[in-house]
């Protein structure tokens, strides 16, 4: 069972713009014409209800989308990126690799996870009235770069907790046409199992979560690792052998579960409960029972008696759970805990100066654009260039950061010689 994977998504970039004239008989250059870039390909999350794993994600955890295409002549624009559709179980909860919530995929709705690139802008939205054959053009916009982590918590109405070994997958083979595996011994069940319970005209989904053990909490056991797939179950049934033929004190397995319960989710454990006494075709102590209804009573509980083997006492249970389902909110659902998501702001011309002796470094993503789209072969591209450095004080930035004329200035691998 693979419910958690971290991965990488990297949206597409976006096509450069094109330099490009027309060419019209007795019109010298003819005027640019150099068509936009495409815009790159955005990642997308799909719901797949036909999955209820993340297997696919096993040997794969990179994933891009489409690079958009770059402009051409005749202004014609570049073609956009295709989309990076990727299907994921419903229920996958997609998180940063903080742990906060960035989407929850249980409404069923497509998500853009990372968006593409925009286009870069073709030759033709440089031309002035003085500056009439611009040989130079944008370059497209990277697409978004995220590291995040799918993890799938199943959206069951119920689940079913319990010790190793105490009827929980007997119970759900009962109740659904689930069919979990069923042996007499501890972790019978390795990976959580899913049935569908009709009652009269009400359905509801459950949950079998592989046994709880006394520091499950803390990674010890299964029960751990599949304790987030009952994080949404609006109830809990609480399964316990009344028997007590494996452990001696049913009561006191009741206040370990919930005790784990508590410590891996205080609100999981908040839930309403229904103890289940299992296992009563095999006997039980009349005094136990007694001791379990009274705790039941001071928590608000009410105690099933039933046999998982013989199928007495399912059907009152399966009807009251039904009953009490009506009365619950719907399944939990998680909202984005990113406040507000970063976007990039173009309209930033800050710059990160660093001086290397007599080298001074610049660096800043909107710069960095600038220089993809300069022609330094070309002296009127070279002069555009030269005005941006100094209308956005990258000039004063130099100057105040101590260079004098003659040092050498980088940026991006562009180097030329400061002259005042």
């Amino acid at each position: 069972m693979i419910d958690k994977v971290a991965i990488t998504i990297k949206a597409g970039k976006g096509g450069d713009g094109a330099v490009s004239f027309r060419r019209e008989k007795y019109v010298a250059k003819g005027g640019p014409d150099g068509g936009d870039g495409g815009r790159g390909g955005n990642v997308i999350f799909v719901v797949d209800d036909g999955t209820n794993t993340l297997l696919d994600f096993k040997n794969r955890r990179k994933f891009k989308a489409q690079d958009g295409d770059n402009g051409a002549g005749r202004k014609f624009a570049g073609k956009s990126g295709a989309d990076l559709r990727i299907p994921v179980p419903r229920g996958t909860v997609i998180k940063d690799m903080a742990g906060r919530v960035i989407h929850d995929m249980s409404d069923g709705e497509p998500y853009i996870a990372a968006k593409g690139g925009r286009g870069g802008w073709g030759n033709t939205h440089f031309a002035t009235a003085t500056r009439q054959v611009p040989r130079f053009a944008k370059n497209g916009y990277d697409g978004e770069y995220k590291e995040i982590v799918l993890e799938l918590k199943m959206l069951a109405d119920v689940g079913l907790a319990g010790f190793p070994n105490v009827g929980k997958s007997t119970l759900l083979s009962k109740i659904s046409a689930a069919n979990p595996k069923v042996a007499d011994y501890h972790f019978t069940t390795l990976s959580p199992n899913l049935g569908v319970v009709k009652v009269y005209e009400k359905a509801f989904v459950v949950a079998d979560i592989p046994g709880l053990i006394e520091g499950a909490s803390e990674g010890l056991g299964l029960g751990h690792d599949f304790l987030r797939h009952i994080d949404r179950c609006r109830l809990i049934l609480h399964i316990f052998d009344i028997s007590a033929s494996e452990r001696e004190d049913p009561l006191e397995d009741i206040k370990k579960i919930n005790k784990e319960l508590k410590k891996y989710s205080p609100q999981l454990a908040s839930r309403p409960q229904i103890l289940v006494a299992n296992k009563i075709d095999t006997g039980y102590e009349k005094e136990t029972l007694a001791r379990i209804k009274r705790y039941a009573a001071r928590k608000g509980q009410k105690v099933f008696l039933m046999s998982g083997l013989t199928g007495e006492g399912v059907g009152e249970l399966m009807k009251y759970t039904a009953e009490l389902l009506d009365t619950l909110p719907p399944l939990t659902t998680y909202d984005s805990e990113i406040v507000e998501v970063e976007e990039v702001d173009f309209t930033d011309r800050s710059v990160d100066i660093k001086r290397e002796g007599d080298v001074f470094h610049v660096e800043g993503e909107w710069i960095k654009r600038v220089c993809g789209g300069v022609n330094f072969d070309d002296r009127e591209s070279l002069m555009f260039f030269q005005r941006v450095l100094k209308n956005s004080g990258v000039i004063e930035a130099l100057e105040k950061a101590g260079i004098k004329d003659g040092d050498t200035v980088e940026i991006y691998g562009i180097e030329f010689d400061f002259v005042l």
